[in-house]
This record gives structure tokens, C-alpha cells and sequence, in this order.
């Protein structure tokens, strides 16, 4: 038997189709076989939540009276690129802030205006006769922008290794805290939950796919960066709308020792058209694994230590070279689970129609590393030669340098006081902080006093009276919900 989408959104639209999450389709799978399962089962699914770094919106700002042209632009003194139109501007994700460092960054001002906070703007220009104004300093809400995409390179990672460190001292990553001497192991993705474990072969997820973003509808818009199907590392290209997002489906975050991060919460139907599709969408935990790589090599081609499924990862510790050693996910599988749900919701109550991709995702790829090489065409800045390319170097108005330090002059204390909106407040409350948690799990493997776990659904709790301030969770938690982290939570 097989069905199309067309049919499936026909069965949705008369209330008669049956929507199952991912992990919920791996039990039915099991129980009564890829066959029955496709002939009782419309839709699945999926979810994931986790950090990546690979984001950032586009923003439209509108003109001033008179109009400046953006040589340069700060939000909360974190620099946007502007070298794209005279209002537009990409603010990254993983970008820092000027005033505080890596502590705060584009994450954080992406999150700050969608929660209607205000952030400080800046920017300057040389200025030209079309855009004479140099600078301007103004407070801005994400109401106020004409535009603001979230848009995602690279996302829904289809695998992604584990990490753990077998050097003779602590390293903080962007998988974050790993412990000397194989003191812990970090992995992240969703697993069975994963969208693109769900539908490995690309045969309904594809270019014009519409999926949950963020707390928002949104849309796939091609292979991910670094998208490399031919060894399991698929990844998706998504773009929606910042302003109908919630933050409770994108957060920022903070690796200690690496720099802001952005968790989105992701979600990908899949219509379960035949045998073959509900088969792929039956994967479950044990089916999925990953490869341990040892982050102490200071190499692209870290040395794996060992290859271990999710099931085994999620089950807390695991045996490495002969130890027994606990294992902690970055990502959040209980919002990755809430993700799924609500997406399921959503096409219940006909709020969610399913699309038919415009195009497939590539099935073969290539992804090359970068080669270092001695430039061969004499290119010098000086000289204004680049490739044989002559640069012309002079212009009308004062140099951006000189508009931007008079800018700098205004705006840097009140841009320092912004920043964060208090979340440089130093003045320690408790240790943890459930209201900022967002369940991520990476405080498990760290805590010799066992303070912190976790219950059936994946929600991370704190016993605080077993505390002993050893200090070993400081710089483990990359939503600062933990005192440890350099601050009240």
C-alpha cells in the first residue's frame, strides 16, 4: 500500500489521520511490523533541541531621516555584518560582544528581542551624497524591525559524534566540560527523535519541506553546510520567521571557555507513505550510533576510542577502555520530545498543513577540508592588488573609523549597562536555577555527589543539600543556570 501527501492532508483536514511521535512510532513499529505500522500510521514526528552555532537572523532596520548607509552595526555592542545593504544586517549567533566578551553575544541579543526587550543599536558610515548621516545611537525592540529571519545554515544533524578527553587536563569545548583522563563523555542529538534519522534516505524531507522552527512554522531551504549523506552526516538548511517564534523553543547559550551558542528547537513531519518510510521511521536508540572521538588531538581527525549506539549514551555511563564512565547529552531530549508533541498537535487541530518538497535533498556529497596554501597572487592590501584586481581606495567623508570612534564615545556606557539586560549580576542566590534549566543534561556526568538527575522524561532536577562545593560543575551548564557557571543563575 502506499499514500501521497495530498491524501494524508485530505485525512488530516476530515479529522481521520493518525499522528505519532518518533519514539511512539519505534514502539509500534516493533510491536506490529513496518507493514501494519504503515497502514495505521499517517504521520510521524520528530524533535530536537540543541545548540547551534551555525545560526543567525537577518535584520531590517528601516532608514533614518537622513539616511545613513551601515558601514557597521552593534546590537548590545555585539557587531552585526552589514556589508549587505544600506539597512540590512546578519547578526551570528557565536558573534561576542565588544564590551563583556564571550559571555554575551549574538545569541543572547537574538533571545533578548524575542522577549520584547530592548536592545542598543549603533552604527556608522563614511557617509556618500545618496547617505550622508555617519552614525546613529537608538534603542530598538524586535516590533520595530521590518524583518527579522532566522535563518540556519546548518541544522537537524543527522549524527554527531561524542566527545571525551583522555589528556591530563579539563578542556572546555563546544561539546562542552570534558574531564581529564576520560573523566566523562558528551554526546548530543536526539536519537530515535532525530528528524533525519527518521527519514535517512531523504524520501519525504526535502527542499520546501515545512517544519516546526523555533516555536513557529519555517522551512527547509536546502542541504546544510558540511551536508555529507554518503557517511550518515546529513544535515538541513532552515529559515522562519523571529517574530512568531516563542523562546521557549530557542535559547541562548554560553560554552565557558567557547563562546555563545544558540539552542532552536527544531521539528520535521514525516507522511508515512509506505512500508519503506514507516520501516526508516521505527528506528530506534539501539539502532543509532556514534563514534567517541578524544578531544585532546588538536587535529580535525580526532582519534575515535570507540563506537557506542544512543541507547547506551542515554543510559548514563559507559564502558571506555575499561572504565566505567558517565555519559551526558548537550542536547535536550525532553524538549526535543515536547517539540515533537506539539508538532503533532498542530497538524491534529489542522493548524499544520504537510508540503510536498519542491526538490530532493542531495543523496551524494562532498565535504572538503580547508588545505593551507601560500597565496601565489602577490595580493597586497597596501597596494590595493588583489588578483590583478586594481581596489579603489578613495571615497567622500571622514574614514568609518573616525565616525566609529565618535560613536564608540556615546554609546559605551549605556551599551555596557544594556548588555545582558543584568545578566552580569554577580550576586549569588542558589545553586541551581530550574526556571533558567532548560534540560539539557549536561551537569550529569560532572557531579561526584550525584546532585543533579534526571527523571523518565529526561527533566534534570538539583538536590542542593548534597552539594559539597568541590567546584567540579563550574563552567558546565551552557544556559547559566548554575551558580558555578560565574554567577547567580
Amino acid at each position: 500500500m502506499s499514500k501521497t501527501i495530498e491524501s494524508i492532508n485530505t485525512k488530516i483536514a476530515a479529522g481521520k489521520a493518525r499522528i505519532v511521535r518518533a519514539d511512539e512510532m519505534t514502539r509500534i513499529v516493533r510491536e506490529r511490523g513496518a507493514r501494519r505500522a504503515a497502514e495505521d500510521v499517517d504521520v510521524v514526528t520528530t524533535g530536537t533541541f540543541g545548540a547551534m552555532c551555525s545560526s543567525g537572523v537577518w535584520l531590517n532596520f528601516g532608514h533614518t531621516d537622513p539616511p545613513l548607509r551601515m558601514s557597521r552595526v552593534w546590537l548590545n555592542d555585539v557587531e552585526a555584518y552589514a556589508g549587505v545593504a544600506a539597512v540590512d544586517a546578519y547578526l551570528g549567533a557565536t558573534q561576542a560582544s565588544t564590551a563583556v566578551g564571550i559571555g554575551y553575544g549574538g545569541a543572547h541579543v537574538i533571545e533578548d528581542l524575542l522577549r520584547g526587550r530592548p536592545v542598543v543599536l549603533r552604527a556608522v558610515s563614511r557617509g556618500t551624497d545618496c547617505y550622508p548621516r555617519k552614525r546613529i545611537l537608538t534603542e530598538v525592540r524586535l516590533e520595530d524591525l521590518n524583518f527579522a529571519l532566522l535563518a540556519n545554515p546548518r541544522n537537524g544533524y543527522q549524527r554527531y559524534d561524542a566527545a571525551a578527553n583522555s589528556g591530563s587536563e579539563t578542556i572546555q569545548t563546544y561539546m562542552g566540560k570534558l574531564l581529564p583522563r576520560l573523566g566523562n563523555v558528551t554526546f548530543s542529538g536526539a536519537g530515535e527523535l532525530s528528524p533525519l534519522n527518521n527519514d535517512p534516505g531523504y524520501r519525504t524531507v526535502g527542499i520546501g519541506t515545512r517544519v516546526f522552527l523555533g516555536g513557529a512554522p519555517g522551512w527547509i531551504t536546502g542541504p546544510g553546510t558540511q551536508h555529507n549523506p554518503e557517511t550518515g552526516f546529513g544535515t538541513l538548511m532552515v529559515q522562519g520567521d523571529l517574530k512568531a517564534m516563542s523562546a521557549d523553543f530557542l535559547r541562548a547559550a554560553f560554552m565557558p571557555g567557547y563562546g555563545p551558542t544558540l539552542y532552536i528547537g527544531l521539528g520535521v513531519p514525516i507522511p508515512v507513505l509506505d512500508e519503506e518510510v514507516a520501516a526508516a521511521a521505527g528506528v530506534s536508540d539501539a539502532d543509532i550510533s556514534v563514534t567517541i572521538r578524544d578531544y585532546s588531538v588538536s587535529s580535525r581527525n580526532r582519534p575515535g576510542l570507540k563506537t557506542a549506539s544512543y541507547a547506551e549514551l542515554k543510559a548514563g555511563m559507559i564502558d571506555l577502555n575499561g572504565r566505567t564512565v558517565p555519559a551526558a547529552p548537550l542536547s535536550s531530549f525532553h524538549k526535543a520530545r515536547e517539540i515533537a508533541e506539539t508538532l503533532k498537535q498542530w497538524i491534529l487541530d489542522g493548524e499544520f498543513e504537510l508540503t510536498q518538497p519542491a526538490a530532493s535533498l542531495p543523496r551524494r556529497a562532498q565535504v572538503r577540508p580547508l588545505e593551507m596554501r601560500r597565496p601565489t597572487n602577490g595580493a597586497s592590501k597596501r597596494s590595493g592588488d588583489y588578483g590583478g584586481r586594481k581596489v579603489a581606495t578613495g571615497g567622500r567623508g571622514k574614514n568609518v573609523k573616525e565616525s566609529e570612534a565618535g560613536a564608540n564615545t556615546e554609546a559605551a556606557a549605556e551599551a555596557r549597562g544594556q548588555c545582558g539586560n543584568g545578566r552580569q549580576n554577580n550576586e549569588a542566590a542558589s545553586l541551581w536555577n530550574e526556571g533558567q534549566c532548560f534540560h539539557c543534561g549536561a551537569c550529569l556526568s560532572i557531579c561526584p555527589s550525584h546532585v543533579f538527575r534526571r527523571d523518565a522524561d529526561w527533566r534534570v532536577t538539583a538536590d542542593e543539600a548534597l552539594c559539597n562545593d568541590c567546584g567540579r560543575c563550574d563552567g558546565v551548564c551552557p544556559a547559566g543556570a548554575l551558580a558555578k557557571n560565574g554567577g547567580a543563575p
